[in-house]
């Protein structure tokens, strides 16, 4: 499997309440951040038969996957856009919704980023996100990294728990230009592969584990290696390698 399949798969749980929140209407132009290989925008695309879907994300090789994933599809209300959500300069209100699968967790500045995307959407459009809860609601973060001793205090990078606290969450929201903010708890596992051996590769992979690993010397890293495939082979079940987890369905609603 390759990485932009591995991540569709380990979310596949999600994407279901993901869909079903986001109600994608039959004439709604659709925005989506952080689209990666644009399983999220095809989908609304196929929903939104009398509008249109445009998934953004600074990745140009996952784009390339997304376009072509689209025309084997036979998408023709689909585009792809290689932009940085936070600053891009989106049309003005163009849009009716916005949605994204975990792809706002990283902004450096969250306000600043999501007032910039409430630019580009209609007053009182919808918005709809998916983002992880807190670090220790989620095993996979919890008992994944535990395997790495040595660097799991190291401070600093990106944060995809930046937005688990709903009370910062609303405030952020809020302060950016949108109103009726909610939340709904989502509990399913992650999913890593149908062995413990294609799970390590895809964790190193998915998670960035071989970067983190790159820190340690070889003796470390060989230990971290082994305690990484041990924890992968105690959560191998007869479906596939699963990990707890929870997140949040954050909706939202533009000012004005």
């Amino acid at each position: 499997m390759s990485d932009m399949f591995d991540y569709d798969a380990e979310l596949r749980r999600y994407n279901e309440h993901f869909r079903a929140a986001a109600r994608v209407g039959p004439r709604d132009q659709v925005l989506d951040i952080g689209c990666g290989t644009g399983q999220s925008t095809r989908e609304a695309a196929r929903a939104a038969v009398d509008g249109s879907a445009v998934g953004v994300d600074v990745s140009a090789p996952m784009l390339t996957r997304a376009r072509q994933l689209s025309d084997e599809q036979g998408l023709a209300n689909i585009t792809f856009q290689q932009a940085d959500a936070q600053v891009h300069h989106f049309p003005p209100t163009r849009f009716d919704l916005c949605i994204s699968r975990f792809g706002t967790m990283f902004f450096a500045d969250p306000v600043a980023a999501f007032a910039n995307i409430g630019r580009a959407l209609r007053p009182m459009a919808r918005l709809v996100l998916l983002v992880w809860q807190e670090r220790d609601r989620n095993e996979w973060a919890t008992t994944i990294r535990q395997t790495l001793t040595a660097v799991a205090a190291k401070p600093g990078g990106p944060d995809p728990f930046s937005l688990a606290d709903p009370t910062v969450t609303e405030g952020i929201l809020a302060a950016a230009g949108f109103a009726d903010v909610s939340f709904t708890d989502v509990h399913e596992p992650v999913y890593y592969g149908p062995d413990g051996a294609t799970a390590c590769d895809a964790v190193l992979r998915l998670l960035k584990f071989e970067d983190l690993l790159a820190g340690l010397g070889a003796a470390d890293a060989a230990r971290a290696r082994t305690r990484l495939r041990a924890v992968l082979d105690a959560h191998d079940t007869d479906g596939g390698v699963y990990f707890d987890s929870r997140a949040w369905i954050v909706t939202a609603r533009r000012n004005h």
